[in-house]
């Protein structure tokens, strides 16, 4: 049994999906509607510059359209449906328009506002972010929940908590967890995601959501906010927005498929990210990153329905 995952910001690259846009006409035609609905896209993706690739009303549509040429590519050469899939963070979006919960047109323009509207909720400098590594979760949240203005961000694996919040107290908790002996990578992101700072951007996509339909999806996704399958439209809406403001629950999430009984995750789109969280949260589990035509082929041959 397996499970589809489908990556979030920090997995982009200059030139992602080139090499699907050659292979697979499926993947072709799934990253040309994308540059229909946001004219310049591909251009972004494939030549950059990476500053301008990495801005996140950039990086949101870019990763969602790779990620689903990836997809495309394994449905055009005979891949099954996964029995569950799940998005890290802004890849959730992703998850859904491969499981058909909505079209990806009208995902494409709700990422990219709400990379616009994350990007405007915190004036620049404000916010910070940090990644929390060789702590046990729990000395993290206790330092966390000590501290006004700072909240957990990712779980992204055992060992591997992210933070957020307001740069003066992200920098607190910097300090009291190096001093438990954590090892402390400071972010390069734009904006403090993932914290109730992100409320305003929260408020405003939902007003843009609420004009799109939903359907069920054709196969459970998981939810960042529940770490739990979601099918019915209407709470689906509801978590994507309160997602935003949420930690990303991932370690769970990957337990919770685990004890369902997935053995094998394929990642779909750009890098080998999430591959690498399963490995280390799974050690038993196989991961596959999808990317290329040669990843889909070799995917197929190792993996069954």
């Amino acid at each position: 049994m397996f499970a589809s995952l489908f990556p979030g910001q920090g997995s982009q690259k200059v030139g992602m999906g080139q090499e699907l846009y050659r292979s697979s006409a499926a993947a072709r035609d799934v990253l040309d509607k994308a540059e229909a609905v946001l004219p310049g896209l591909l251009e972004t993706m494939w030549r950059g510059p990476a500053e301008k690739l990495q801005l996140t009303e950039n990086q949101q549509p870019a990763l969602l359209a790779v990620s689903v040429a990836a997809w495309a590519a394994w449905r055009e050469a005979g891949g099954a449906l996964p029995a569950f899939a799940a998005g890290h963070s802004l890849g959730e979006w992703s998850a859904h328009v491969a499981a058909a919960t909505l079209s990806l047109e009208d995902a494409l323009r709700l990422v990219r506002k709400r990379g616009q509207y994350m990007q405007q909720a915190v004036p620049a400098g404000l916010g910070a972010m940090a990644a929390i590594l060789k702590l046990e979760d729990a000395a993290v949240e206790e330092v966390v929940a000590a501290i006004e203005g700072v909240e957990i961000a990712n779980l992204n694996s055992p060992g591997q908590v992210v933070i957020s919040g307001e740069k003066n107290a992200v920098a607190e908790a910097v300090a009291l967890l190096k001093e438990k002996r954590g090892r402390v990578v400071p972010l390069k992101v734009s904006a403090p995601f993932h914290s109730s700072l992100m409320a305003p951007a929260r408020e405003a996509l939902g007003k843009d959501v609420a004009r799109v339909s939903f359907k069920e999806p054709e196969f459970p996704v998981y939810s960042n906010v529940t770490a739990k399958p979601q099918s019915e439209p209407a709470e689906i809406r509801r978590l994507l927005l309160q997602q935003i403001t949420s930690p990303v629950r991932w370690v769970e999430i990957l337990q919770d498929m685990n004890g369902r009984g997935v053995g094998d995750y394929l990642e779909f789109g750009s890098g080998n990210v999430l591959c690498g969280l399963v490995k280390r949260t799974l050690p038993q589990a196989r991961a596959f990153p999808l990317e290329s035509h040669q990843d889909v082929q070799r995917a197929l041959e190792e993996v069954s329905g």
